[in-house]
This record gives C-alpha cells, sequence and structure tokens, in this order.
C-alpha cells in the first residue's frame, strides 16, 4: 500500500499540523480512511463542505459544466459567470449590487481592503482582537494575533485593533484616515465569539456618520452556516463590502466580494486570472440552489438547537460554556483542547480548534440527528 502520509511529508511544505487521517473518501457527513474506517466530519473542510462531501447535485452541475467549458478569463464574457454574479446580488443584502468573484476567502478580504482605499481615498482600517481574516499580507495585517504576524514583520501599516463588542474602543479609533472598519460577526478563529447586536448597530452608526465603509466578514458565516443565509440577517445589518467564500462552492474555490452600489473600481486596478471561472462557478451556482430549496439556513438553525439541547453543558465538569449560532458550535473547555480533539479522533470524529481551548465544531448542513447524537454522546463521555 502507498504510503500517503510519506509522501506529504516528503515532498510538501509541513505549514499546517496533520491529523494521523488519510482521507480518501467523502459521503454526506462522513469521510472513509484508506482502510475504511468511517469518520464524521464536524470540520467540513474548515467550514466548506456545508452540503457534505459529494452532494449529487454538486457532482452533476461539475461533471456537466467540466464537459462544456472548464476556463474562460475575464477578458470575455460568460454564461455560467454572469449567472453567478446575479444570483449573488439576488441573496445578498440590499444595497449590494455587483460581486467581484475570485477564489479564496483571503483573495476576498484583499480586494475589499483595495477597494476600501480606492473608495475613501483614506488609507487606515480598524478591525477587532481576536479576529481572523487570512494568510495573504493585507488579511495577516488585518488580524490581530501575534503568531499569525510576528513572522511576517513589517506587515501593512495603518491598521488599528479594537476589543470586540467594546464600541467605546471603537469609537476612539475611527477617525479622518480610516478607510473601513472590518469584522467578523461570529469570531471564527477567535473561539466562536457572537458579535453583540446592540455593538454592530453602533458600529453602522458611526462608520455611517464618519464617512467610513463598514466590510463585513462572512467567510465563515455565509451561506446559512448560523441559521440565516448570511449572519448580516440575523441583525438586519447593511454593510458596504460583504466577504464570502469557504462554503460558497460546496467544496471548490471561490470567493467573492460583494459592493454597495456606490462603490466603483476602474478597470485595471485589480483583477484575477481564475476568479470566475466557469467550473467553479457552476459549483456555486449548484450549492446555492440546495442552500435555497432544501432551506437549510432553518435546517441549521434547528440542529443547532438540538445540539445544544442534546449536549447540556450544564452537567459537564470539564466544559465553560458553550458558544454557538446555528450550526457554528464552539465548547469552551476548561483546559486545553488538543487531546480532546485527539479522543473525538479516536471515537471516529473530526472537529477543530479555535484557539487554545476552545473546540469549534461545524458540521456539514445537511448533517442527520443520529449523527449528531453520536457525536453529543461522545462529548459527553470525554467531557463529563
Amino acid at each position: 500500500m502507498t504510503d500517503y502520509k510519506a509522501l506529504e511529508l516528503d515532498y510538501g511544505l509541513p505549514l499546517q499540523p496533520k491529523r494521523d487521517l488519510v482521507a480518501v473518501r467523502g459521503e454526506g457527513a462522513c469521510l472513509y480512511d484508506e482502510a475504511g474506517r468511517e469518520y464524521i466530519d464536524f470540520a467540513a473542510g474548515i467550514g466548506v463542505a456545508s452540503l457534505g462531501h459529494c452532494h449529487p447535485q454538486l457532482v452533476a452541475a461539475i461533471q456537466q459544466q467540466a464537459e462544456t467549458l472548464i476556463t474562460c478569463p475575464n477578458i470575455m464574457y460568460n454564461d455560467i459567470r454572469s449567472r453567478l454574479l446575479e444570483k449573488l446580488v439576488e441573496i445578498s443584502p440590499q444595497g449590494l449590487t455587483r460581486a467581484y468573484l475570485c477564489n479564496s476567502g483571503a483573495e476576498s478580504i484583499e480586494a475589499a481592503l483595495k477597494f476600501a482605499r480606492l473608495h475613501s481615498g483614506r488609507t487606515n482600517f480598524v478591525t477587532a482582537m481576536r479576529g481572523f481574516h487570512g494568510r495573504t499580507m493585507g488579511a495577516v495585517s488585518a488580524t490581530y494575533t501575534p503568531k499569525y504576524r510576528e513572522a511576517f514583520q513589517p506587515l501593512i501599516p495603518g491598521f488599528d485593533y479594537v476589543p470586540y463588542n467594546k464600541i467605546d474602543k471603537l469609537d476612539a479609533v475611527v477617525n479622518d484616515n480610516t478607510a473601513a472598519v472590518m469584522l467578523e460577526l461570529v469570531q471564527g478563529e477567535g473561539g466562536v465569539n457572537p458579535i453583540q447586536a446592540e455593538y454592530i448597530a453602533a458600529v453602522r452608526k458611526i462608520c455611517s456618520e464618519r464617512g467610513v465603509l463598514l466590510i463585513i466578514d462572512e467567510i465563515q458565516t455565509g451561506f446559512c452556516r448560523t441559521g440565516r443565509f448570511f449572519a448580516c440577517e440575523h441583525f438586519e445589518l447593511q454593510p458596504d463590502i460583504l466577504c464570502v467564500a469557504k462554503a460558497m462552492g460546496g467544496g471548490v474555490p471561490i470567493g467573492a466580494t460583494l459592493l454597495d452600489t456606490a462603490i466603483n473600481v476602474d478597470p485595471g486596478l485589480h483583477g484575477t486570472t481564475f476568479g470566475g471561472n466557469p467550473l467553479a462557478s457552476a459549483a456555486a451556482l449548484a450549492a446555492i440552489d440546495v442552500y435555497q430549496t432544501d432551506n437549510l439556513a432553518q435546517r441549521a438553525a434547528e440542529l443547532g438547537d438540538y445540539f445544544e439541547t442534546r449536549l447540556n453543558v450544564s452537567e459537564l465538569s470539564q466544559v465553560r460554556a458553550l458558544r454557538r449560532l446555528g450550526l457554528m458550535i464552539g465548547i469552551e473547555l476548561k483546559q486545553k483542547v488538543q487531546d480532546k480533539l485527539a479522543q473525538l479522533l479516536e471515537r471516529g470524529i473530526i472537529a477543530l480548534p479555535a484557539g487554545p481551548n476552545v473546540i469549534r465544531m461545524l458540521p456539514p448542513l445537511i448533517v442527520e440527528r443520529q449523527q449528531i447524537d453520536r457525536v453529543v454522546d461522545t462529548l459527553r463521555e470525554i467531557l463529563a
């Protein structure tokens, strides 16, 4: 049998710690290793596989498009790309009337930063402590956590970082040099911390009064994860720029930056080779259709409630708190999580950390209740 672990270790850069698992096949909410062992995937490709693995409608769309046209540069028009652009504007918060298509969340953030500077003529940004926006130079400059930043100094200047959910701190730093405030509505890497409704309402007011753009990073929360199609809907929030990716293509790499009508970018100032290619666009159209027709936002809300009720963290001595919005779940422990993640993997369950002491769970939105039951029973066993 081929030693796939050795091949990756020998020829790949070891940039991320690996689980002791070689995933070779997926179906629904499960992954299977080379020996055929089943794992319930409560990581979903770090929030990417919201339709689970190999959803038949997604597979059919990709197969059909692969036989028709795979790539088409943005110097030409394309039927599938144009339909996706129309669909994105249709489903997004009112006022976002145009979209830039790219390949990832980090690219979406990079575009948002550039577009905000171009539109405002200003250079500075305000982001939140414990936020995470990506690994490229602009995105990591917007990210406060030192472990992501220190090795790459000097980063792009002009970023101020404020405590999350403390409006007085944000109010004090937004000034005439601020191009935009950029926030997640649930901090994913930062511990699954939801934003407070009164805080984001005050942020929107400050931005509007001072001519500052509000960029909302929904790379992880978008496409039904939180129990609404976009987390903005929980707060009746109107962003000026919305960044999305992850679940947008159901597992196929794609991202987008959606813009308010007033924001214009002249030709030649930004671009992409692969962004909006027909294959990824067809996947995104198929995924969005499933999100809508199967009402997966409501399903995420209902199953999130079910998970929380079944887990009943008040009975678990090792748990400090549970934070959740829809099926975006954070279980804060009184200890570091790596040992617990290893115990889950031994029992056939894949989960994620969110900081040193939070178990993050991002199950596919098509997960079945009996699979949730198995995960909950295992959590109760190892956290009691």
